[in-house]
């Protein structure tokens, strides 16, 4: 086993989705609960941002690696996954459950340097990443359970450093409303709808294998209305959870556009829809997190 195994077995470039949402909840928890310097602008490189980021790592590749051990015999039926590690044998379980756990403890490791409260809560997006496999073979609500297991990601990340100041008010108090709230729902939002667009291309396989999937239940022009709602909606939630910042708004606005293009006018135009998609999605958090970056030195000097 090498490294570039173990990448291509999480899929790390799907962590490009989660990363700046995490960065975004601890750019909002710094900036409301650390002081600023003495310039007046918001110094957030800290070491906490360290453990953060290696508890995000974790994370993402425990959640990857018990989705593929879950669903290795549902993958091996469809065409497009049965050449994924698992599927085709080039890894093995002991591997794979090895893997699994490394990333725990590298998901607890970094809780436990953060704070109790961390540490405390890091059950929840572990039992919401083993709940997701399994959901898939019984609803098309899975997709927004996925979403939740990424919405956790700004929340877990604000959490992190709000806790150093709050305790366990920053979990049981209302300090996580309305901002980070809304980024966390508009974040599970955004993936449910990306995730009901890219399960368009196993509609036939997870009918043969009882995958209840949006799209395999409600077929491709439900999936499309539905797919436009949610962003819309998503739009609606990134909006209101920061209404005083014309930057973030207009990065919103754009990358909805973008989305609601790309599935309604040239979804039957471009070649490889899923990949046009995929980096469109990718770069929205990467907008929106350089949108907030961008805000800081204004407000500052405002």
């Amino acid at each position: 086993m090498d490294v570039k195994q173990v990448l291509s077995f999480i899929k790390i470039e799907h962590t490009l989705f989660s990363l700046p949402f995490v960065l975004i909840g601890y750019i909002l928890a710094h900036n409301e609960f650390v002081a600023t310097d003495t310039s007046g602008a918001f110094s957030w490189i800290a070491a906490d941002l360290l453990w953060i980021l290696l508890a995000a790592v974790g994370a993402r590749g425990l959640a990857m690696g018990l989705n593929r051990i879950i669903d290795r015999n549902v993958d091996a039926e469809n065409p497009r996954t049965a050449g994924r590690h698992l599927a085709s044998g080039t890894m093995s379980m002991t591997t794979a459950w090895t893997l699994c756990g490394v990333f725990l403890v590298m998901l607890l490791g970094s809780a436990a340097m953060l704070n109790q409260v961390a540490l405390l809560m890091s059950w929840l997006p572990v039992s919401v990443f083993v709940v997701y496999p399994f959901l898939k073979r019984y609803t098309w609500l899975c997709h927004f359970w996925l979403g939740l297991c990424l919405g956790l990601a700004p929340a877990g990340a604000w959490v992190a450093v709000a806790a150093d100041h709050l305790g366990w008010a920053a979990v049981t108090g209302g300090d996580w409303y309305p901002s980070v709230f809304f980024i966390a729902l508009g974040v599970a939002l955004w993936i449910a709808a990306f995730d009901l667009n890219y399960a368009r291309m196993d509609i036939e396989s997870d009918r043969a294998n009882g995958i209840k999937s949006f799209p395999a239940q409600f077929g491709d022009a439900v999936t499309t209305r539905t797919s436009v709602q949610l962003t819309l909606v998503w739009f609606a939630c990134f909006a209101i959870s920061n209404p005083m910042s014309e930057i973030y708004f207009l990065a919103s606005a754009a990358m909805m556009s973008v989305a609601n293009i790309i599935v309604i006018v040239r979804r039957e135009q471009w070649v490889d829809f899923q990949t046009t998609l995929f980096r469109a999605s990718m770069l929205t958090g990467w907008i929106l997190l350089a949108s907030i970056v961008a805000m800081d030195p204004m407000q500052a000097s405002s």
